[in-house]
């Protein structure tokens, strides 16, 4: 397993900055690890991506020393062991809501002594043509980034605890699930959720982990860097739609003048 270098980043006080992708093609996620993301998170849950397909977006992110995680759908063992198998530095875990659940991911992502992910010579361990097994399990455990996602008041309610546990390296903001919750769905500025993302944040920051969310343009993302955060990720769409409007609005403006 090779060195996750968005990990390193985030254990000197360095701010990492990410991109979800949910397309099952390769070549978007080569292309997008050569604009300076530090990682990727390729998103199971609302995408359409299979192991298979996270297999060979993880080749392409590693071309570029880009930190490659996924985020699957449940918080099922055999299920995030197939991803970690195909050679994904971390996972990002949806709907966190309990101590219990937290401690589930750091056991499906690790290894023993520490979790109980299955150990067999795949591609994450280079198919054992390298070190000996019990060595990469040390690196693998050591390189591993586990993230959890708080996105409900449940969620909230136990991260002190949560913040707590051994292996969580960040805490994620999950920002439309939560304003779901809270009975505002959709709109982020309600009082509500800024209450309730600020007392995320006070939280994580008096903690020994890492503050994460999704911001949609670059104005937020520093906003959020001064606030505390570090694990700063956009999607593909936010960032298409960007690209999009900057290209296309001048020249509607001027052709229509």
């Amino acid at each position: 397993m090779r060195e996750n270098h968005a990990k390193q980043k985030l254990k000197v006080g360095k701010p990492v900055l990410g991109c979800f992708v949910r397309y099952a093609d390769a070549d978007i996620a080569e292309f997008l690890s050569l604009q300076g993301f530090d990682l990727l998170v390729y998103d199971g849950e609302h995408g359409v991506l299979e192991p298979r397909d996270c297999q060979q977006m993880v080749r392409a992110a590693e071309l570029h020393s880009v930190t490659p995680i996924v985020r699957p759908a449940t918080n099922d063992q055999s299920l995030i062991l197939r991803y970690m198998d195909t050679g994904a530095q971390g996972v990002l875990m949806p709907m966190v809501e309990s101590p219990r659940q937290a401690e589930e991911v750091v056991r499906s992502a690790k290894y023993p002594p520490i979790g109980k992910r299955g150990v067999a010579a795949v591609r994450a361990a280079d198919y054992g043509q390298r070190e000996p097994i019990d060595q990469y399990t040390q690196i693998a455990n050591d390189n591993t980034l586990v993230c959890v996602q708080i996105e409900s008041t449940a969620g909230i309610d136990a991260l002190p605890e949560i913040v707590s546990i051994d292996g969580i390296d960040v805490v994620f903001i999950g920002p439309s699930d939560l304003s779901s919750s809270l009975g505002v769905l959709g709109q982020l500025d309600h009082p509500k959720m800024q209450q309730a993302m600020d007392k995320i944040s006070r939280i994580v920051n008096n903690s020994p982990k890492k503050l994460g969310l999704m911001v949609p343009n670059a104005d937020a993302a520093k906003q959020w860097i001064q606030r505390g955060a570090s694990f700063i990720t956009v999607t593909c769409e936010m960032m298409l739609k960007a690209g999009c409007h900057n290209y296309l609005a001048p020249i509607h403006k001027a052709t229509t003048q």
